[in-house]
């Protein structure tokens, strides 16, 4: 039986699920969010998450109000956070609010937050 690792480092994605963006849109939009969160995040969270395999959960949320929701309580719980907007250049108009990267942050800091939230 293979050795399964213990994640305590991860990253949360969360996509606005009332979108109906394509398939490709919702990819780019999650890839924005992973980067502008781990660029808000410290040295060392940073560090611990990479040596550990880069851990990422994808969720949805109804709606951009949830988002804000959940950016709120990250912040508030000093985890990094990223809003993403899009530029409106292909499904979206401009502005639109799309994702949101939470993390790198300590797993158990995360599901108190997001543990109620769907994977997409």
């Amino acid at each position: 039986m293979a050795i399964v690792p213990e994640f305590r480092w991860k990253q949360c994605l969360v996509v606005r699920a009332d979108l109906k963006m394509s398939c490709g849109k919702t990819c780019a939009q999650v890839a924005h969010a992973a980067v502008g969160a781990f660029d808000h995040a410290g040295a060392d969270t940073k560090k611990n998450w990479l040596l550990e395999g880069q851990k990422k959960v994808v969720l949805k949320v109804p709606d951009e109000r949830a988002l804000f929701e959940l950016k709120f309580q990250a912040e508030a719980a000093g985890i990094s956070a990223s809003l993403i907007q899009d530029a409106g250049m292909t499904e979206l108009p401009p502005g639109t609010v799309t994702a949101l990267g939470l993390g790198p942050a300590k797993s158990e800091e995360l599901d108190r937050i997001t543990s109620h939230l769907p994977l997409l």
